[in-house]
């Protein structure tokens, strides 16, 4: 593994669409526990065409909040666009994207910090291995999602077996070398993971809890995403087997997986 330099600031991005009833716990609760930790962070919530009065309640969050960064996406809106306005927007040497629905825990963002720190470029969390756990999970979308990610795992020969969770970290290295996303939707949560692994980024896993939201709509429609995925997919795939390595980093890395418990 190659030796890198700690992270002196971590950038939190969370896209927030309609979120104003989950964004003020998810926020306070994230600031919380790293101040608690002595993380050195920024919070960037990207407000994404929120018609709820998210925007506005983000900027009376500032002033509780000191470490909170809004920014309102001016462009076309997407869960995907959402996220690389974050990316483009943050000032941190290393990014945790989450959700604003409170579905991820801050306790894992410390989790994910230590292993960045530990000199991985990369860190996915994993709901399905030991340790792993989640709450009130629709049964329908758990069966699709065991299937998908079962055949991301087949056809990319990887270890990872939660590749569509949006809740993983990255270092700023890994994000300017993945450039540019082309997804616009939830199919960009597929897209920087596999980006990273077939470019050669070092990455670890460890287990992560989920629960279900308990305010506003989820936004990820099953029915409109299917042919997004797949193109994603087959679009990385594509440059994993047939581009001659022309997208890999250019300096020689060992990759490993590594289950933190």
């Amino acid at each position: 593994m190659n030796a890198l330099n700690p992270v002196k600031l971590l950038s939190i991005v969370i896209p927030a669409r309609d979120e104003v009833g989950s964004v003020p716990y998810t926020v306070r609760h994230l600031y919380e526990k790293l101040t608690a930790n002595g993380i050195g962070h920024e919070i960037v919530v990207v407000n994404d065409g929120s018609t709820d009065g998210t925007w506005n309640l983000l900027q009376e969050l500032k002033s509780e909040i000191p470490t909170l960064a809004p920014v309102n996406n001016e462009g076309p809106n997407g869960f995907g666009r959402a996220i690389i306005c974050g990316l483009n927007a943050m000032r941190g040497d290393a990014v945790v994207i989450m959700m604003a629905d409170e579905s991820d825990s801050p306790d894992h963002v410390v989790g994910y910090y230590n292993l960045l720190n530990q000199g991985y470029e990369c860190v996915f969390g994993s709901r399905f291995v030991r340790g792993g756990e989640v709450q009130d999970y629709p049964p329908h979308k758990l069966v699709l999602n065991r299937l998908v990610n079962w055949w991301i795992k087949l056809v990319f020969n990887i270890g990872l077996n939660d590749t569509t969770n949006a809740f993983k970290a990255y270092r700023r290295e890994v994000i300017e070398g993945c450039r540019p996303f082309i997804a616009p939707h939830f199919n960009l949560t597929v897209e920087i993971p596999l980006k990273a692994i077939v470019r050669g980024y070092t990455w670890a896993t460890m287990p992560i809890s989920w629960k279900n939201r308990r305010a506003g709509v989820a936004k990820l429609k099953l029915k409109e995403m299917g042919s997004r995925y797949l193109f994603i997919i087959l679009y990385v795939w594509l440059e994993k087997y047939f581009s001659r390595g022309d997208y890999r980093r250019q300096i020689q890395t060992i990759e490993k997986e590594m289950i933190a418990g």
